[in-house]
């Protein structure tokens, strides 16, 4: 059975599930659930996508004392952007708790404010292994009466080079507690780590959680140079709603993302060396649909669960078959069609070579389409207002939702998703009514205060 109410789960965490769309269980969640609740040790393989948050979410909560402000869970993430997915996630699974107190603690954010918040005290930790280690350093975070540790893409926080701040982290935490680690793989490594933190965990193998029946192959051979040129000529031709295409350098991220522009396309580039808050607003722009094209490397896309990704193009042919097939499955989630697309020079022959020999079938090869040189798809739908108060200023989306359809006016199927950082705030709007949303937050209020307000590019 995948029905959550075959897990014995109190009524009100039932009803929860389903306002939030939890209908039957994935097959991480199936496999994995009755071992957390139980109190078990679990070692499980599972992907960006698989439903793994709630899989060891729903657990986590469940142990939780609501009246004792000490940190009694952590989860510790390869990444912020994967930190704050895992943390808004576990805000929404907690809704049927009252007072639950979730905190992010990653890198590249100011200590003075996450200071500030452990001060006032926590009953869940989501965060980065080297900021949750400087914080247990500094005396500002303690770990004594943690009952669960979470250890999210294991495999990725390894190979970024966090093996020793981990080992550093869990060193100061209580021996008797449930750890729960999730991983792509099962490299030696990722056993190793098993082994020193778990005890007698079960295993919980889901070798894919996407099948590609419903997404459609089709690989290009185009000369290097000619690739961007080849690229618009694709996104002009099938027009997807939103488009993931992946590079293999940073390098080529900027350059793709320069050519797109140049010639009227909206792209963004995603890589390493942007500041936190430029990819904080990348993020936004995409999974909001005011920005329809990221260009990414595959370090910077790990972790991101986009739904309702249109197309993913891969400009680069991925060096690993695995790769490739984690790429596309980003596509053609949740029963939807998907499209991916591959535009392959001819001294990358070889990999694409070793993808199919991987997928068991050979690949569907076409030319590419003739496009016309005007302008691209029409201009996105939605535009991102930008807000200059956060959670800091207790901000939440029913606020702004409220602001823009009260004395704003604006009707509420015009209004797409909302972001609330610690001190920032992103709204989508349709584009159709973007200067009167501007003006209702320039000139009103919400929760009673003024906020600075601008519409992005």
């Amino acid at each position: 059975m995948t029905d959550f109410s075959t897990l014995g789960l109190e009524p009100a965490i039932l009803a929860n599930l389903g306002e939030l769309g939890y209908r039957e269980m994935t097959p991480v969640q199936a496999a994995a659930l009755p071992h957390v609740l139980a109190g078990r040790d679990v070692i499980a393989q599972a992907k960006t996508g698989s439903g793994k948050t709630a899989a060891f979410g729903i657990g986590l909560l469940r142990t939780l004392n609501p009246r004792f402000f000490g940190v009694q869970a952590l989860v510790l993430c390869p990444t912020r952007e994967l930190a704050d997915q895992v943390a808004k996630e576990l805000r929404r699974l907690a809704r049927y708790q009252d007072n639950i107190k979730i905190l992010t603690l990653c890198g590249g954010m100011p200590m003075g404010p996450q200071l500030g918040s452990l001060e006032h005290g926590a009953h869940v930790v989501v965060g980065t292994p080297g900021r949750v280690l400087k914080h247990l350093e500094k005396g500002s975070l303690v770990l004594d009466g943690t009952q669960v540790l979470v250890l999210d893409e294991a495999d990725r926080m390894l190979d970024m080079g966090f093996h020793d701040d981990i080992v550093s982290v869990v060193d100061r935490m209580p021996r008797q507690r449930q750890t729960l680690l999730f991983s792509a793989t099962w490299a030696p490594e990722i056993r190793a780590i098993s082994r020193n933190f778990q005890r007698e965990p079960a295993e919980v193998t889901v070798e894919s959680v996407h099948t590609d029946s419903s997404i459609e192959q089709v690989f290009f051979e185009v000369e290097r140079s000619n690739k961007p040129a080849a690229l618009k000529a694709l996104l002009r031709h099938y027009q997807p709603a939103s488009a993931l295409l992946f590079c293999n350098t940073k390098q080529m991220c900027d350059d793709i993302e320069a050519s797109l522009c140049a010639d009227g396309f909206h792209a963004r580039a995603l890589h390493g060396d942007l500041e936190q808050r430029d990819r904080d607003l990348t993020l936004v722009q995409f999974a909001n649909g005011s920005c329809p094209v990221l260009v990414a490397t595959d370090v910077a896309a790990r972790g991101l669960d986009i739904k309702g990704v249109a197309a993913v193009i891969n400009v680069e042919i991925a060096f690993e078959p695995e790769v490739h097939i984690h790429r596309v499955g980003r596509t053609g989630r949740a029963g939807e069609a998907g499209l991916a697309l591959s535009l392959c020079a001819p001294s990358e022959s070889p990999r694409a070579l070793a993808i199919e020999q991987a997928l068991g079938r050979r690949l569907a090869w076409r030319d590419v389409p003739v496009a016309g040189g005007g302008a691209p798809s029409a201009l996105p739908a939605m535009v991102t207002l930008n807000i200059g108060g956060g959670r800091k200023d207790k901000l939440r989306p029913g606020d702004i939702l409220g602001a823009l359809t009260g004395e704003g006016g604006i009707a509420g199927n015009m209004i797409g998703k909302i972001d609330i950082f610690d001190m920032q705030a992103y709204v989508a709007v349709d584009r159709r009514v973007a200067d009167q949303a501007l003006r209702a937050l320039v000139n009103g209020r919400i929760k009673g205060r003024s906020f600075k307000a601008r519409k992005l590019s």
